[in-house]
């Protein structure tokens, strides 16, 4: 590798920034390899949808964490966690990481500890009312507010089958050793990383991006997958839009509006997300993907 480069790099930020592109290009130039940190491209067939590099665009570099389950699979952030640590544990060459998932990144570099989870109870609990859930929580922490959005019926789930598996209580969880080092931002694998954005260009290279998406099938693509889709593959942006396109209930242009829509708002939280971490330094942007590569290898050096 290069004199002053750290074994792990990243390149983080939002969802269109031309992140993949600068990646592959830092992983050709120091002879490393790329792990992709995105909650969707682990799914084999969802290409199109969640702009996966071919092997083209991958000119010879070994890409990780892509296509390693089936759509039908519920593939969790704790299972992304294993299977990305084995990689970085046994690499022979320097690794990039790449990608938008501020989660799946923090996976794999920090000490975050994912509670257990089991499908006969998350089964019972999804039979419940919100309400008795919240309630639930609410009887056994009354601070879970503060560390739990209760309005979001699928997270208050999650901690009330995190309470009934192990006892712990949000609050409880927040307190521990572990997350105040996820709150300090100490990593276990030590790395340097570049954060890309280009700021107000976002909105349009979203739109052309699911324009170029929309040109190159992936209403086909949804169609084929639709048989296969798992709960979590058919929460993928995109994707649920074009499901609801397909079971007749919006048009094909709504579909493709409702998916800017949200991609935008994905974006704004993953940019929310990258910029609280202290670690990562903001390069400015530039159109042209080498330049961005060189200034990312120079942020970096």
């Amino acid at each position: 590798g290069e004199p002053g480069l750290s074994r792990i790099l990243a390149v983080l930020g939002p969802t269109a920034s031309g992140k993949t592109d600068v990646a592959i290009n830092l992983a050709e130039r120091i002879g490393g390899e790329v792990i992709s940190v995105d909650s969707m491209q682990v799914y084999r067939g969802m290409d199109i949808g969640t702009a996966k590099p071919t092997v083209v665009e991958r000119r010879g570099v070994t890409h990780h964490m892509i296509d390693v389950a089936e759509p039908e699979e519920e593939f969790t952030v704790a299972e992304f966690r294993r299977m990305g640590r084995k990689v970085m544990e046994s690499a022979n060459a320097p690794l990039v990481i790449a990608g938008g998932s501020g989660l799946h990144f923090r996976a794999l570099v920090d000490p975050m500890n994912f509670a257990p989870t089991d499908r006969g109870l998350r089964l019972e609990l999804e039979q419940s009312e919100a309400d008795e859930l919240a309630a639930e929580l609410l009887a056994e922490d009354p601070h879970a507010a503060m560390h739990v959005d209760m309005a979001n019926p699928r997270r208050v789930l999650r901690a009330v089958e995190v309470l009934r598996l192990t006892g712990e209580t949000p609050t409880s969880r927040a307190a521990s050793a572990e997350a105040d080092e996820v709150r300090r931002y100490e990593p276990e694998f030590s790395f340097q990383a570049i954060g890309i954005d280009p700021g107000d260009l976002l909105d349009d290279r979203i739109d052309r991006r699911l324009a170029d998406m929309r040109a190159g099938g992936l209403v086909d693509e949804v169609r084929r997958l639709r048989p296969r889709l798992g709960r979590t593959a058919r929460s993928a942006v995109g994707y649920r839009e074009i499901l609801l396109h397909l079971t007749g209930e919006t048009t094909e242009e709504e579909a493709f509006a409702a998916a800017s829509g949200k991609t935008k708002k994905v974006a704004k939280k993953q940019r929310t997300w990258f910029q609280r971490d202290p670690r990562i330094r903001w390069i400015p942007w530039l159109e042209d993907p080498d330049h961005r590569s060189d200034r990312a290898m120079e942020a970096l050096s």
